[in-house]
């Protein structure tokens, strides 16, 4: 069974059709015991960061998700806030990544939105991908790169598309809105 994180972000719906699309059995849900049993735990997200950190510590579910073992896929806010701290709503995040959260510069448009390709890839997550493929991402803060970076795309300047650390992966952009490109990283998460 995959748990589809249930928080206070948006975009949980999305992600679970893309999931069913896909043939597995899922569930959207805050709870723990749920979240701990899962096969695989998805923590999708459109929202802020600061009220979304804060309903996960009420909740206890900060906790939870550093303690999962299984693997665990951030999406978009829910990779920003796996990263220690986010410059949006100077707001301190779960550390799973050594990595600082940061706003672009207003040197282009921000937010960042629509389709880019890569400029690395690396790893089991994006098998039979490559970095002429474009993804879909939205997003106005971006997570530094580090030795966690697994992709990495350039909007302004270059930025960690793609994270992992030990059964932590989170991508920047939208899998569930990324097309067959996005559904090919969904699965490979879905198969790990």
């Amino acid at each position: 069974m995959i748990a589809i994180l249930k928080y206070n972000a948006g975009n949980t719906k999305s992600v679970e059709n893309a999931v069913q699309k896909l043939g597995y059995d899922c569930v959207v849900t805050d709870d723990k015991d749920l979240l701990q049993k899962a096969d695989k735990v998805i923590f999708p997200g459109v929202g802020e960061a600061s009220s979304a950190m804060k309903y996960l510590e009420e909740k206890g579910l900060d906790e939870v998700l550093k303690s999962l073992k299984q693997p665990v896929l951030g999406i978009c806010l829910g990779l920003q806030l796996m990263c220690k701290f986010t410059e949006e709503g100077d707001t301190q995040g779960l550390g799973i990544f050594d990595v600082l959260v940061k706003k672009f510069p207003p040197k282009d448009k921000v937010p960042h939105i629509g389709w880019n390709n890569f400029a690395f890839l690396n790893g089991s997550l994006f098998e039979g991908i490559d970095t002429i493929d474009d993804v879909y991402f939205v997003h106005s803060f971006y997570a530094e790169l580090s030795e966690k970076t697994i992709a990495t795309c350039e909007y302004i300047l270059p930025f960690s598309a793609g994270l992992q650390h030990n059964n932590f992966y989170a991508v920047q952009f939208h899998t569930e809105k990324s097309g067959k490109i996005g559904e090919q990283i969904l699965k490979n998460f879905l198969q790990l």
